[in-house]
């Protein structure tokens, strides 16, 4: 029996060990050029075609038929989505776990909406793998995943504004004040909606509010994923300050991928957690 896990590239995880695991990517827009949030996407010039746009960007969700094509030769398929405020992905692939099911009866399709984005679904994505790894069945994989999906948490921390700015998110100039200021903006999934919760300034700080939300959101020596985007030394000074007051504490650090990049932007950090 084959048991497959697929993500959207609302996660950053292009393949796992010792798993049937399959990343459909997201497509985004930037000044007439299409680029696909797959393997061969060099983040780093993706954040220069960033910087240097003006003009609106957007994405595309994967299609039905690409979500289908995933589906092929699997027995038990486990989907994660980035969260449906900001994407059709979701509506997408439950569209086709339901058009797949006609010609696939005996094909069992678990369908999950993140509600977030980077981090937090990758977590997701390893407790799924780990899940399948013991033997459960079906019904228990889909059981504990709801269950462990609402252990999980998000929050991140923006130094840059500025793509949110062109996309008529926010105001101009309160993008540019901010950045003059060095002002980063803090913020947490509330009901899918990746939503500011507070401002602070300088890195520091930074560090010490994120730590505190996240303390407040039940997390004690939990595990931790910290996503960041051209940071590395803001996700190692994370890490350390999170290690120093939770020593028993599992946290890794990796490097997003387009999409996270898209809206976190250079400087962004990302920190799934449990809590």
């Amino acid at each position: 029996m084959i048991k497959k896990i697929i993500s959207d590239s609302g996660a950053n995880v292009l393949h796992l060990d010792d798993a049937s695991f399959e990343n459909i990517p997201l497509t985004i827009h930037v000044d007439g050029t299409d680029y696909q949030d797959d393997a061969s996407l060099s983040v780093n010039e993706f954040i220069e075609a960033l910087h240097q746009n003006d003009g609106k960007t957007s994405t595309a969700c994967p299609s039905i038929a690409q979500w289908q094509k995933a589906f092929e030769g699997a027995d038990e398929i486990y989907v994660i989505t980035i969260t449906s405020v900001l994407s059709g992905s979701y509506n997408s692939a439950v569209q086709a776990a339901s058009l797949y099911r006609e010609d696939h009866p005996k094909t069992k399709i678990h369908v999950i909406d993140s509600l977030s984005a980077g981090p937090e679904m990758e977590l997701i994505i390893d407790k799924l793998k780990e899940l399948i790894d013991a033997g459960l069945n079906f019904d228990e994989i889909c059981a504990k995943i709801n269950a462990y999906k609402e252990k999980t948490h998000l929050n991140f921390a923006l130094e840059s504004l500025d793509n949110l700015a062109k996309n008529g998110r926010i105001s101009p100039a309160v993008a540019k004040v901010a950045k003059m200021l060095k002002i980063r903006i803090i913020g947490r999934p509330e009901d899918g909606k990746l939503t500011p919760i507070g401002k602070a300034r300088g890195a520091k700080k930074t560090i010490s509010y994120l730590i505190k939300d996240m303390e407040e959101h039940g997390f004690s020596n939990g595990r931790v994923i910290i996503a960041h985007i051209l940071n590395e030394e803001g996700a190692n000074n994370l890490k350390q300050t999170i290690l120093d007051k939770h020593p028993e504490a599992s946290v890794e650090i990796r490097n997003a991928r387009g999409l996270c990049t898209y809206y976190a932007q250079k400087g962004g950090l990302m920190v799934g957690y449990e809590a």
